[in-house]
């Protein structure tokens, strides 16, 4: 999905706004649509229909009426090719929020949840993550003094991270040693998380996203790509120590050492071999100690740990 298709939703809306008259536009209230509406050429249910306008799309408020509001909209025309159009008419006033409604973070907030776990299953509604994206990112647009503006921005994020990941991973790149080789998922809404709210779990958890981007697709049975992504797991556990994703990263930077010993011990690198146990070993030590409580990762800690005191291979030819 390309991020431009994705990006300055406001700036569009804007454009349009600042095509009414003076008076129309002291009167504009914006919002997010919460459910999908039908958009009328007129505040009457039986007159034409424009469009239709889905969940977690902005909305200029032009004007109301009794049970109905005239919007801008931005609507959708091709989802394939990401291609869009901009609509005035009426819809029915339900399920517009804007920052005046009471609890208005939580019900946009409410949606999005529900949207994203119907992305989630297996033959949910179509376009489901989509919304869930937008409601996600509106609630952190729109409210952005909410308890929830920061977890939002990061799951608006997130979302958008894990759809473009999909398609990274089907391009040829996506095999390619060099980190620097691969296609490299848009990056600019977790760096707007991470500069945006310092020092949160949702910093953390961006920076954590971010790492996707530096490792390599395949190793090739070489000591360089294994070395690297220790190191920066390391580096992100030792800049990110209470984020939730700090046991994973150290695991897998205890698996990777773990993975080198057998890398080492094809060129007869005793010297390195050593080394890397020795990195193995203090790192799954480190997760069992300091994170007793975080079962998943302290017991496969534990599990590594027992592999490569006992000389069992986590890399390579597993058989013996």
């Amino acid at each position: 999905m390309s991020s431009m298709a994705l990006l300055n939703r406001s700036v569009v809306l804007g454009v349009l706004v600042t095509a009414l008259s003076p008076a129309a536009r002291a009167a504009i209230e914006r919002g997010i649509i919460v459910r999908e509406g039908i958009i009328h050429v007129a505040p009457d249910a039986s007159s034409a229909k424009l469009s239709n306008v889905s969940r977690g799309r902005e909305v200029a408020v032009v004007e109301r009426s009794p049970g109905w509001v005239n919007v801008v909209a931005t609507v959708e025309t091709d989802p394939d090719q990401e291609t869009h159009r901009n609509v005035t008419g009426w819809i029915v006033d339900k399920g517009v929020i804007t920052p005046s409604t009471p609890e208005g973070d939580q019900i946009v907030f409410g949606e999005a949840v529900d949207s994203e776990a119907e992305g989630s299953r297996r033959g949910g509604r179509k376009g489901a993550a989509q919304d869930a994206m937008r409601l996600y990112a509106g609630l952190a647009e729109y409210f952005p003094t909410s308890p929830l503006a920061a977890e939002s921005a990061y799951r608006s994020a997130d979302i958008r991270w894990q759809i473009e990941a999909i398609d990274a991973a089907t391009r040829p790149s996506a095999h390619s040693s060099d980190p620097s080789l691969k296609y490299q998922i848009d990056e600019e809404h977790m760096k707007k998380v991470v500069k945006k709210y310092p020092g949160t779990k949702w910093a953390d958890l961006a920076a954590y996203r971010l790492l996707d981007n530096k490792t390599c697709g395949d190793w090739a049975a070489e000591a360089k790509c294994p070395e690297m992504e220790a190191a920066l797991y390391v580096k992100y556990a030792a800049d990110h120590p209470q984020s939730p994703k700090t046991p994973e990263a150290l695991y897998k930077a205890a698996w990777r050492y773990s993975a080198l010993i057998e890398i080492y011990k094809t060129s007869n690198d005793t010297k390195r071999v050593a080394d890397s146990t020795a990195r193995a070993i203090a790192t799954a030590k480190r997760i069992v100690s300091q994170f007793p409580d975080n079962t998943d990762w302290s017991t496969r800690a534990q599990r590594l740990l027992y592999m490569v005191q006992n000389n069992i291979p986590t890399f390579g030819n597993m058989v013996q």
